[in-house]
């Protein structure tokens, strides 16, 4: 079985596309409507109003099965549910859709990146984290795992070890993070590892501007690793850190057993997140070793985006 994310869909498009499907078959569905894409995008929309600065809130996704294999319903949505869960897209409104257009056997799932509580469900890494969290289910379940692509794999290597070593990155701040005094500490940490930190400066003054990482060939802006990398977010993630930790001191020192303030929202996301990395130690080897695909994906949903796109353009001018 093979996992495709698919980003920047918006819930119209994507409710569309999995439901109108010539022979599309909706399995189940959780807080939204099945029998019409309009009421079904409508549900989701309702819920993502609850966190309107969320604005990337629809999670599409295929669940693509091996040419021949055959699976129940029951069975395909037992996996599309477990496959939800270990990507940690729980509490949510969600549907899944049965495709059968294709040579292979093959789900989508629309999901709400705001769950029922109204609170954002972290998204980063998704992509990389479903393609580990497919094999895993082909394993568990019995699937019959799929068999290389018959096309030349240069680029999209290259693609990957430059996303893997991104990654890398982003694990190794998450880790270091919570420990740092400062940048100064973070740059130390983070050239422990190998990662060397590298700052943009404001015309020919010492007024830092931005931030990099650099790992081996691959360099990358902090807020393109995460949005929460950024070189302002970062400042702001310490002097958080250490105004909390200077508060815990007082206590200490009087001997008092009373539990310190809760440590800040952006190191609980950021542990919360860092969860999901543990038990998945070989992910950046899996991400360079060679795609195995019966089939390219669809590329219906690329090309509609690219019509689009050019349709808004030709608006415009």
């Amino acid at each position: 079985m093979l996992s495709k994310v698919y980003s920047g869909h918006s819930f119209s498009h994507a409710c569309r596309y999995v439901v109108n499907k010539q022979g599309a078959k909706v399995l189940e569905c959780e807080g939204v409507r099945g029998h019409d894409y309009k009421l079904m995008s409508d549900d989701f929309i309702m819920q993502q109003q609850m966190r309107p600065q969320k604005e990337k809130a629809c999670f599409h996704c295929s669940l693509s099965f091996y040419p021949g294999e055959i699976l129940s319903n029951e069975k395909m949505v037992k996996i599309a549910k477990e496959y939800l869960e270990k990507l940690g897209i729980e509490n949510t409104q969600y549907a899944i859709t049965k495709h059968t257009d294709r040579k292979h056997l093959h789900l989508h799932i629309v999901a709400n990146m705001v769950n029922n509580n109204g609170k954002s469900i972290s998204d980063s890494y998704l992509g990389f984290l479903g393609k580990k969290i497919a094999q895993q289910l082909t394993q568990q379940h019995d699937l019959v795992p799929a068999v290389s692509k018959n096309i030349e794999l240069t680029n999209f290597e290259a693609l990957r070890k430059s996303e893997a070593n991104k990654y890398k990155i982003y694990k190794e701040i998450i880790q270091a993070l919570p420990h740092c005094k400062s940048l100064k500490d973070l740059e130390k940490k983070l050239q422990q590892r190998g990662i060397e930190v590298q700052y943009k400066y404001k015309g020919q003054t010492l007024e830092k501007q931005g931030i990099s990482f650099k790992i081996g060939e691959y360099c990358f802006k902090g807020s393109k690793v995460d949005r929460q990398f950024s070189l302002g977010n970062l400042e702001k993630a310490i002097a958080t850190n250490q105004k909390q930790l200077q508060e815990i001191k007082p206590r200490v020192a009087e001997g008092t057993r009373q539990q310190g303030p809760s440590i800040p929202d952006q190191f609980v996301s950021m542990r919360q997140q860092n969860t999901v990395t543990k038990g998945m130690e070989n992910l950046i080897e899996i991400l360079i070793k060679p795609e195995e695909n019966p089939e390219l994906p669809p590329t219906e949903l690329l090309n509609e985006n690219k019509r689009r796109k050019k349709k808004l353009s030709q608006r415009r001018l």
